[in-house]
């Protein structure tokens, strides 16, 4: 339990303290009334709320005014403000769901989606992910994944959407572990793709990280380079994320914010997905990784990246400069 306690508080957006559903609702009302809409009074009070708070403002407002909230929202906002706004409406897991169901029934598969959802969720949340995404799309998410997919990158998703790695660490495995993965990749010709996905899809965080210290001593190099040299495209990046999010979560996040930010163009769905999803999260945790990566605050990256009440908004989000 303590570790859950310890983690609530990472998150940038906190439970709103002295919380009013129903004022709330008469607030959002009156910033979309009459000539104009008073984004800022929008974007202050939601972004100030925690997303169960969200569901409750949702529902106050349906009560007092006969209409949904998100579709009153929708029609005053407009471009990436409103797809931000709507997702901060949305509950995690529903968001998640949506996302993936995205990612997989566009044109092509957007395998940057599925990857970093799937690499970064806890058990819990994946199955929380996968009960959901059912009741929406009637429909099961394995089986649309595993459509859309193929080969050992099919596999390891599938071994991640149980949802299900052993807990603690087994003293036991951690030598053999990382002998087996050193046999699989760099000690031979050609690689065992197999051993791979087994073990870093079902060993636990903790039982890994000691995997790794075991498999650089045999090795001289860190796994994430044996996976580079032995693998390629998807299965790669899969592999690659999953290698980053046991070693540290915050510390993927601020790596995917980074890219999504500096390059040629923003890419606005990534910067925005994880804004939204690790804000109750691990946001605190992120920012100081991403200052200590990339010498920049996150706060000052999304500045220059961004504009208008849409960057007002991702601000909010961040919680603060460092």
């Amino acid at each position: 339990m303590h570790c859950l306690v310890h983690s609530e508080h990472r998150g940038s957006v906190r439970p709103f303290v002295n919380f009013n559903a129903k004022h709330d609702a008469e607030v959002l009302h009156k910033a979309m009334k009459g000539i104009g809409t008073d984004e800022d009074a929008i974007l202050m009070l939601l972004a100030a709320r925690s997303n169960d708070q969200r569901q409750q403002i949702k529902a106050a407002y349906k009560k007092a005014y006969g209409k949904d909230l998100v579709s009153a929202l929708k029609s005053e906002l407009g471009g990436l403000f409103e797809t931000l706004i709507v997702a901060l409406m949305t509950p995690p897991t529903l968001y998640d769901a949506t996302q993936l169901h995205k990612a997989i029934k566009g044109a092509g598969t957007d395998d940057d989606v599925l990857i970093e959802i799937l690499a970064s969720r806890t058990g819990e949340q994946i199955k929380d992910i996968v009960k959901v995404y059912k009741k929406e799309f009637s429909s099961k998410l394995e089986k649309d994944i595993c459509g859309d997919t193929s080969g050992h990158y099919q596999k390891l998703l599938v071994i991640l959407l149980q949802g299900s790695r052993e807990e603690g660490v087994d003293e036991a495995k951690i030598e053999k572990d990382a002998k087996d993965l050193y046999a699989a990749g760099e000690g031979k010709f050609g690689t065992d793709e197999e051993k791979f996905i087994t073990i870093l899809g079902n060993r636990s965080a903790e039982h890994l990280r000691k995997v790794f210290d075991a498999y650089k001593k045999i090795s001289g190099s860190d796994i994430e380079d044996s996976v580079k040299g032995e693998t390629t495209g998807n299965l790669e990046n899969l592999l690659l994320a999953v290698v980053r999010c046991v070693r540290s979560v915050p510390d993927f996040f601020a790596e995917g914010l980074y890219k999504s930010m500096r390059r040629a163009g923003t890419d606005d769905d990534t910067l925005m997905r994880i804004m939204v999803s690790r804000s109750e999260e691990d946001m605190l945790d992120i920012r100081a990784s991403f200052k200590k990566k990339y010498g920049a605050s996150l706060y000052t990256t999304i500045q220059e990246d961004t504009g208008g009440d849409y960057q007002k908004a991702l601000l909010y989000l961040c919680g603060g400069n460092d």
